[in-house]
């Protein structure tokens, strides 16, 4: 267990199954920016694979990455790891307006790219990051952590594609976060460099809306993002919303914010509530204030014969074992990239929306 009172360094308790044969897959880490590259990697090795490689500009980053993964050996660029045969995949928690770049140079190596969320900060990355997939046929797989990575919500999936709880009318998804504002790079409170928080933290949010509404085609009715709290810290936007819909019908809310109460045990009181036509789900991700203990990965549904909790701690991760077998076998098992690409695009649209609102409420 590892860092649940901070989002940045989390590593969700649990593990994929794995599937591969020893020295069957090597990957490589290449941008360490964000904490989250610890997640991204102890996912890929619990599903078999091998951390061979790792690099980032800063000595320190890269010093700490390797005590934690010890198998890994050090290179001194990233053209040392892109010109490596045995690297088939490399993972990157880069800063957020330099993913893409990375990415980019990844896929014209011919090897396949992992990247944290948010895998773009602009719309023209994502353009262009759609046509190097198709020229190259690799894969550009973001990191949407807040389910692949999460027991009860890769747990609801699988009812609401079982028909549990009927069609999917509407999801509900309230994200908080704590700021940590003290234990923040100074890139993080820069914009242009974070791409906004409904790019950010938004796009987990998104990516959920799509996969539970079954639908991978959606609009923005309205978005919203400001700076309430932090004066100080003028580019940060702490508070983020938006309402979607689907082609199918579906909606969603969502609010992102930076405002978890530092009395709170965990990083967010992260909550996912999915409304069908026969029932409803209620995902408690990280803690769960209704049972002794409060523990996370709690799941709760309410359908024609009444309610009822699942436990979903001792559940393992199915994405990590599937990516793998992907990356070897070339198919989409995981997620699909127009599904990956369809979150990504609605996230950078909706604050692309609020920005603008933004901008005519200043007139």
């Amino acid at each position: 267990m590892s860092g649940h009172s901070t989002g940045y360094d989390y590593v969700p308790d649990g593990s994929s199954e794995s599937v591969l044969r020893p020295g069957e897959l090597s990957f490589a880490a290449a941008g360490l920016a964000h904490g989250h590259i610890y997640a991204m990697c102890s996912g890929l090795e619990s599903a078999g694979a091998r951390c061979k490689l790792a690099w980032d500009s800063d000595s320190h980053k890269l010093a700490d990455f390797l005590k934690r993964f010890p198998e890994a050996r050090p290179a001194k660029s990233l053209e040392e790891i892109l010109s490596d045969p045995e690297v088939k995949l490399v993972a990157n928690a880069g800063i957020p307006c330099e993913r893409f770049g990375v990415g980019e140079a990844v896929l014209r190596s011919g090897r396949d790219f992992f990247v944290d969320k948010p895998p773009f900060t602009k719309l023209e990355q994502l353009e262009e990051a759609r046509k190097l997939v198709a020229e190259t046929g690799k894969k550009y797989m973001p990191y949407y952590a807040e389910r692949v990575h999460n027991q009860a919500a890769e747990t609801a999936a699988e009812m609401v594609k079982g028909g549990a709880i009927g069609r999917v009318l509407q999801v509900l998804i309230l994200a908080p976060h704590r700021l940590s504002k003290s234990a923040r790079p100074d890139w993080f409170f820069e914009k242009e460099k974070y791409g906004g928080i409904l790019c950010d933290i938004g796009s987990h949010q998104f990516e959920q809306f799509l996969e539970f509404s079954g639908c991978d085609r959606a609009r923005v009715i309205s978005a919203r993002a400001e700076n309430f709290n932090n004066p100080d810290k003028p580019g940060l936007e702490d508070f983020g919303e938006a309402l979607v819909e689907t082609e199918n019908g579906a909606s969603c809310y969502c609010r992102v914010d930076w405002f978890t109460p530092d009395g709170l045990p965990v990083w967010g009181d992260g909550r996912t509530f999915i409304l069908g036509t026969k029932g409803y789900l209620e995902i408690r991700k990280y803690i769960d204030f209704a049972r002794a203990g409060n523990p996370p990965q709690s799941l709760w549904i309410c359908d024609s014969e009444g309610v009822r909790n699942i436990d979903c701690r001792n559940m393992k991760f199915p994405f990590f074992k599937n990516f793998v077998l992907d990356v070897l076998s070339r198919g989409e098992t995981a997620m699909s990239q127009s599904h990956a690409f369809a979150a990504a695009e609605l996230s950078l649209k909706a604050q692309m929306a609020a920005d603008s609102a933004r901008l005519r409420n200043l007139k």
